[in-house]
């Protein structure tokens, strides 16, 4: 669902950058007085196992489709929606500037898309009304599932809002958002699944991570089977494998945008306008993108890529896993740094 800049106006952009960027300034003053030693670092290594797991795109059957994780109810489960949406928005930062993955006039509706909806409507509204505050597995299976799909297909009518208000693109609304919806509903449901699968794994090791603090006269929470620095290390661990090797085994299928946007051949054949900050916004990514579309720059790996097969072997893949995991990482924990100093400058 990462849009690109052809789809966006200036107007568009501009406004969709303002009301992100406002988000994040809004998220990052409530949690400054939370985080506390472990918090930042659950952080950091939650945003490149994110990252590594949106490099699997899963095939959507009888569509011809593709979909991956967007991640955010699964980071507002494990850190808190505040939280959450700084870890996604480092993900998509990442993601535009150093793999050219959606653009950066567009970055501010792929944030508000993927990252404000799920994590600041979706997850209040419905998972936490749904799991409570000491949740079994039935209520966090459907807590996950319900967050989820809400979440993609809020998401995904808002990339119809925000292209068809940009007036890049002659289409016809009620079949472009026919076709979002519709896709993205099934993309949903897998994600509220994968969500739901890693929740349980985590309820069972490390049960505090999802419980509110509960009343004295409520059933304690149980007690926990591991130490966060384990988790911490296990999710490392799980970003390097994932980004790093099963990334090989992503669908070459186009995802849920791409099939939708192919559907309507009037979208398929915008241009970036010359001399525009389309052209401006695209120099400056040609510049920054060390690894485009994941892979190497000018190199015949990257030229024979469109002619490998499914699951061979793809160095440039496993770098740009690797890579972009360690780099989300890095960002994630700066941030999280810089919020601490200020919080401690604040309080001296």
């Amino acid at each position: 669902m990462h849009m690109a800049d052809a789809l966006i106006s200036p107007a568009v952009g501009g406004t969709m950058w303002a009301l992100s960027s406002a988000a994040i300034l809004y998220c990052s003053r409530k949690i400054e007085r939370k985080l506390d030693d472990f918090k930042v670092p659950l952080m950091g290594v939650m945003g490149a196992f994110i990252f590594a797991a949106q490099m699997i795109n899963f095939t959507i059957p009888g569509t011809g489709s593709s979909g991956h994780i967007c991640g955010s109810i699964l980071l507002a489960a494990l850190l808190g929606p505040y939280a959450a949406l700084l870890v996604i928005s480092s993900v998509l930062v990442v993601q535009a500037l150093i793999f050219a993955d959606g653009g950066l006039l567009a970055l501010g509706c792929n944030i508000f898309n993927m990252g404000v909806i799920p994590t600041l409507i979706a997850y209040p509204l419905i998972y936490k009304t749904i799991v409570g505050a000491n949740p079994k597995k039935t209520r966090l299976f459907t807590g996950a599932i319900a967050a989820s799909v809400i979440g993609l297909q809020l998401g995904a009518a808002a990339v119809v809002i925000q292209t068809w208000s940009s007036g890049m693109s002659a289409l016809p609304l009620g079949k472009f958002m026919m076709l979002m919806l519709s896709i993205h509903l099934g993309i949903g449901f897998i994600e509220g699944v994968i969500t739901a699968s890693v929740l349980f794994m985590i309820r069972e090791l490390r049960p505090g991570l999802l419980m509110r603090p509960l009343a004295s006269n409520e059933t304690q929470i149980p007690r926990n089977r591991i130490s966060i620095k384990s988790i911490v290390m296990i999710l490392c661990i799980a970003s390097l494998i994932i980004g790093g090797i099963f990334s090989w085994f992503a669908s070459e299928y186009p995802d849920g945008l791409e099939w939708a946007v192919d559907k309507i051949p009037a979208m398929s054949k915008s241009e970036t306008p010359e001399g525009s900050i389309h052209s401006t916004s695209e120099k400056i990514q040609n510049k920054s993108s060390i690894l485009p579309d994941y892979g190497f720059k000018n190199s015949s790996e990257a030229t024979e890529e469109g002619t490998s097969e499914w699951g061979d072997v793809n160095i440039g893949t496993t770098v740009s896993g690797i890579t972009g995991a360690a780099i989300t990482l890095t960002l994630v924990m700066f941030i999280g740094f810089i919020l601490r100093k200020k919080r401690d400058l604040q309080k001296a």
